[in-house]
């Protein structure tokens, strides 16, 4: 990390990135913001803007099944439990009847729930009260290395089933006229998400998790005209948002996840006014 850290000192001189954990920060919003902006797109379009919300309550009980077995590392719990839920819900969803907005209501209600009670009973809720708000100045090289991987494996997924995922996105039924298994394209996203959003849920905080996700592709929609300038204003907006929100909430000395999903509704707002100016 020291030749890392080297490079960033010389290319970015700036105050607020003179110590380690700034830089850790910076490194993470460097590749959680792709991540983030790309999941965004069909999180927003599939009209699945809670399915992140529902994963992020998930992680209580991940949690707390983690302490119940003993582990000292409650990561893979998390993400465990996480991926299994996930799995859950689009499978309810596709076969079962109900709205998706109900579906997964009564998944993040249940989860939360569980994991409140599991935690209390295990006197570990107070310990783990940190994922509720999340701290991106924590994160260490290690949970950076995670997302870096999690980050190769999005870019791949996402070569080989981009179009699928896109035309399941836009219309499912046509989809399955083409051949396309909309279940398993539906399931590798919702898997995929629910790792990536586990994975960063201890410095996002789970209270925000889910703008970070629907902002910047809300944003990106409202100004797109091309599925090609969906995700590229998506990422960039996530990008502008995350490090301008990391470098404001040095100088405030306010919480980093929030701060950036502030300058993620500032944006919005911003988009909002053009598109209503542009017609």
């Amino acid at each position: 990390m020291e030749s890392i850290y080297s490079i960033i000192d010389t290319i970015l001189p700036f105050e607020w990135l003179e110590m380690n954990f700034m830089k850790n920060a910076f490194l993470a919003i460097l590749i959680a913001c792709p991540l983030f902006g790309t999941l965004g797109t069909f999180v927003v379009s599939n009209k699945m803007a809670f399915f992140s919300d529902a994963i992020g309550h998930s992680a209580l009980t991940g949690v707390a099944l983690g302490v119940i077995l003993g582990m000292r590392d409650v990561t893979a719990a998390m993400v465990g439990f996480s991926v299994i839920l996930g799995f859950a819900i689009i499978t309810v969803k596709i076969k079962g009847k109900a709205s998706a907005d109900t579906i997964i209501g009564v998944f993040s209600s249940a989860s939360v729930a569980l994991g409140i009670v599991l935690l209390s009973a295990t006197s570990s809720l107070s310990k783990y009260q940190k994922y509720l708000t999340g701290d991106i100045l924590s994160i260490r090289p290690e949970e950076i290395l995670l997302l870096f991987i999690s980050g190769i494996l999005l870019f791949v997924i996402w070569i080989v089933f981009y179009n699928h995922m896109l035309l399941t996105s836009l219309h499912s039924t046509f989809a399955k006229s083409r051949g396309i298994k909309t279940f398993l394209i539906e399931q590798i996203f919702a898997l995929i998400t629910a790792a990536i959003v586990t994975l960063s849920l201890r410095w996002t905080g789970l209270l925000v998790i889910n703008s970070l996700l629907v902002l910047p592709a809300a944003s990106a929609r409202m100004i797109s005209r091309s599925s090609r300038q969906y995700l590229g204003f998506s990422i960039l907006s996530a990008f502008i948002s995350g490090i301008t929100g990391l470098c404001i909430s040095y100088y405030l000395g306010s919480a980093s996840g929030a701060t950036i999903v502030l300058t993620n509704t500032v944006i919005f707002i911003f988009c909002l006014a053009f598109r209503k100016k542009a017609g």
